[in-house]
């Protein structure tokens, strides 16, 4: 088996980017499958800091191909804008090493002010999102009138599937008392884009159906969390696309199996509004805040902290069939006294082992929390299993008993080198053959 999947079990923010970065040494193909230039991936190599939004991790190592599949919203604009800042800094992107489906939707400056003008339309209930036009972008493409990638090669056929989407959203303009777009408009917006992003269109589903026949090893990297999941999330407050694991297929092409690891923090953030069971409006959360640095790749808003919840994140393990758990910035908790973990809800007299979907219920409901001995003792940039803190050795192996799976990885530091080896993966011909 030489594809892996990587989900984050939270809601964002677990440190995905840094772990596909890692594992990608060994790695052919690194390919993105939902979400837009809404997800932020920091990764520090060599105390440069990298923050991706649309570019699949992989962009930084030589020799690695980088994919944007279907299921991504592609904002052409942020795209360019992106390859041109990693030029800068030295890195080689072309139509070789990044390739981007035909198929993918464009984000639009329609789309980017629907959704402001909804948001700010909506008030004291707001989702809070980053208002960079995802929602709207695949809300055209369920309604069959966006504007795809492939649609840039043909005038006639652009023609026609502008006719449609600005039917759709002028009518709305109009309703709204808002001013209408004409076609010359959205015309100029693309020809000004369309030259610089055609080069990386591809046949994608068929690409990665050759890697695999040719024994290719593929990295599919998620974007956001599980319960940021339009399915399965804290709906409404969740992105506009699936995030599980399952999405792969959908969003790429890809026609086989993968082994799955998810990627959670020691603790639990969430960016935006919506329920968090474990959150702590406190000194706790105010540390975990300052000592962990947390502030959104992207929107650069407050993440609010609380407790590490096992009962969200063994629902995600559930939900994307998660093998395996690589658990991220331990040494966060350094200074902590006393650590929590989160093992059940209570609302209304009734215990909860998941997270019920209705959101009256969420916002209500109570955690159970198991508490344990901080460690005490500063554990950033440590490299060995062995010379960890028992207390910290403690936490993790409660963690894993509660979530059901193994932990294979943990990292206690922001650095490539900061990822600690806890014990061997149980597969073979994988991605993570050498390690």
């Amino acid at each position: 088996m030489n594809n892996i999947v990587i989900v984050g079990l939270q809601w964002g923010d677990e440190g995905k980017g840094k772990i596909v970065d890692y594992l990608s040494e060994n790695a052919d193909t690194v390919v993105r499958f939902q979400g837009g230039n809404n997800a932020g991936h920091t990764i520090v190599v060599d105390d440069e800091v990298y923050k991706l939004n649309l570019l699949p991790s992989a962009v930084l190592r030589t020799g690695k191909i980088s994919i944007i599949g279907n299921g991504v919203a592609l904002d052409p604009y942020a795209l360019i804008s992106e390859i041109e800042s990693l030029r800068v800094k030295g890195m080689d992107i072309n139509p070789n090493n990044l390739m981007v489906s035909e198929s993918c939707p464009l984000i639009l400056s329609v789309h980017k002010e629907k959704e402001k003008l909804f948001e700010d339309l909506n008030g004291n209930h707001k989702i809070g999102t980053t208002n960079k036009g995802i929602g709207p972008c695949y809300e055209d493409k369920v309604g069959r009138r966006a504007i795809r990638l492939c649609d840039l090669e043909n005038a006639d056929e652009l023609n026609k599937r502008l006719d449609t989407l600005l039917n759709y959203h002028n009518a709305i303009r109009k309703g709204l008392s808002y001013r209408v777009i004409k076609k010359e408009e959205m015309l100029r917006e693309i020809e000004e884009i369309a030259e610089k992003i055609i080069p990386y269109r591809k046949p994608v589903w068929k690409i990665l159906d050759d890697f695999v026949k040719e024994g290719k090893k593929i990295i599919f990297e998620g974007a956001q969390g599980t319960f940021l999941d339009i399915d399965h999330g804290t709906y409404p407050f969740v992105t506009s696309s699936n995030t599980i694991a399952s999405q792969v297929m959908t969003g790429s092409g890809l026609s086989s199996n993968a082994y799955v690891i998810g990627v959670a923090k020691a603790y639990t953030t969430r960016v935006g509004n919506g329920p968090f069971p474990t959150e702590q409006r406190n000194e706790v959360g105010n540390s975990l805040f300052t000592i962990g640095k947390e502030l959104g790749t992207v929107s650069n808003r407050k993440r609010r902290c609380g407790w590490f919840d096992a009962v969200l994140v063994r629902q995600a393990v559930q939900l994307s069939g998660v093998s395996s758990i690589i658990l991220t910035k331990l040494d966060v908790l350094d200074s902590f006294d006393k650590i929590k973990i989160c093992t059940g809800y209570q609302y209304s007299g009734k215990i909860y082992d998941y997270l019920p979907a209705s959101r009256s219920i969420q916002e209500e409901l109570e955690p159970i929390y198991e508490e344990f001995p901080g460690w005490k003792e500063n554990t950033q940039g440590e490299k060995l299993a062995e010379k960890l803190p028992v207390n910290l050795i403690k936490y993790v192996k409660r963690v894993e008993e509660l979530i059901g799976i193994p932990i294979h990885l943990i990292s206690a530091g922001p650095k490539r080198e900061d990822v600690i080896k806890l014990k061997d993966f149980k597969f073979s011909e994988s991605v993570l053959v050498s390690y």
